[in-house]
């Protein structure tokens, strides 16, 4: 049975021509039916929501959520904890999202690619599938990761990860620690290999990518930096037109002229806005444990008590925000960069990720400061 239908009107609409002030966004049964002119006589038939002339974004996605709301993933990979690291960023625009399990057991691995599976199925809002960060990573570059429970993938590994299941698996990895064959294997089933947490050099870097490597997490951070004559790793990802790189952009991890290097030298639409949150986003605990150790966030920024950074405090709005006003860059590129080229990245851009017909209803209503004011996903309205 259909549902009815709904206008919103009076908003500065980004659609994929830019930002329009003429139009209406006519949604129904949780996805866009036009962009219609307000001269349109569907209108006459719809209830009009009113936004105020508010920024009317595509909802944010994003591909590296460890936590929020207090919860990390890593501590609990249930339904139920999905449920609240999604509402938890839910506040902040983001529509979309990989829950992000960070190095752990294979045990732990396995229960939280069930936990994904099972809350799509379940019809969790916002959950688009799973990112597993570790554990074939590089002891050289560990972060905040336990190098204890690194390893190389098995045979029981490939069977998880290449399993029929529901959602996008993302899976990152240092390539000199796993082989070009089986990351061959892994992109050929559709998993999305990236690079991260690794001590390669180019050349072992640019045959991972040869071999289906698709994208680079938190590029520049846990991984070999580009020098004269040794490219590294941030040098390969530089290099490469194909591939997509994750930047936080928290003015913590990664120094804005160095951010606004990768946007200049890659090609349109290969950047992509990530948070690496942690539970304190979306709570008002800034403390909680990783590994044994206790993690706090001071002023935006997440570390142990040694100093090493453990994700962020980040969320997406503040993402844009900060890729505008720090970075120098249109508000139209900084809301792509955390919509329209993220969802590409997982393959969805077919029903994610920009404001057209066909496109799930996802958005992000912002006042003139970028600052959340309602969430919407799939034609729901969610205050912030």
């Amino acid at each position: 049975m259909s549902e009815p239908l709904l206008a919103l009107v009076n908003a500065r609409v980004l659609a994929d021509e830019g930002l329009r002030e003429d139009v209406a966004v006519l949604v129904r049964n949780g996805h866009v039916l036009a962009l219609a002119g307000m001269d349109d006589p569907r209108l006459a038939e719809a209830p009009r929501h009113d936004l105020g002339g508010a920024l009317l974004l595509p909802g944010f996605i994003d591909v590296q959520v460890n936590g929020g709301g207090g919860l990390l993933f890593n501590d609990a990979p249930t339904v139920e904890t999905l449920e609240g690291i999604a509402a938890a960023h839910r506040r902040f625009g983001t529509t979309g999202l990989l829950p992000t399990l960070i190095t752990d057991t294979a045990p732990k691995m396995r229960a939280a690619l069930d936990a994904v599976d099972a809350a799509i199925a379940r019809g969790v809002p916002g959950i688009l599938g799973i990112h597993l960060e570790g554990p074939f990573l590089a002891p050289a570059r560990k972060g905040i990761h336990d190098a204890s429970l690194f390893r190389t993938p098995d045979a029981d590994d490939l069977l998880a990860l290449t399993a029929q299941r529901r959602g996008v698996v993302m899976l990152t990895l240092a390539p000199e620690r796993v082989d070009p064959s089986v990351i061959a294997r892994l992109a050929a089933a559709g998993v999305r290999v990236v690079a991260g947490h690794t001590a390669a050099d180019y050349a072992t870097t640019r045959a991972a990518l040869d071999a289906g490597v698709c994208g680079f997490t938190h590029l520049y951070n846990a991984m070999t930096p580009l020098t004269s004559r040794e490219p590294g790793v941030v040098g390969a990802a530089l290099d490469d037109a194909a591939s997509w790189c994750g930047l936080i952009v928290d003015g913590h991890h990664v120094h804005p002229a160095s951010l606004r290097v990768a946007i200049n030298a890659k090609p349109p639409g290969k950047c992509v806005l990530v948070t690496d949150a942690m539970p304190p986003v979306g709570s008002a605990r800034p403390d909680y444990v990783l590994n044994g150790q206790t993690i706090t966030a001071r002023n935006g920024i997440c570390m142990n008590d040694a100093g090493v950074l453990a994700g962020s405090a980040l969320d997406m709005a503040g993402a844009v925000r900060n890729t505008v006003n720090l970075l120098g860059l249109p508000l139209a590129e900084a809301s792509r960069m955390a919509s329209a080229y993220p969802a590409e990245w997982l393959g969805l851009e077919q029903t994610h990720g920009r404001i057209g017909p066909g496109q799930r209803a996802d958005f992000a209503v912002l006042d003139d400061t970028l600052h959340v004011r309602e969430t919407w996903v799939g034609g729901v309205r969610w205050a912030a």
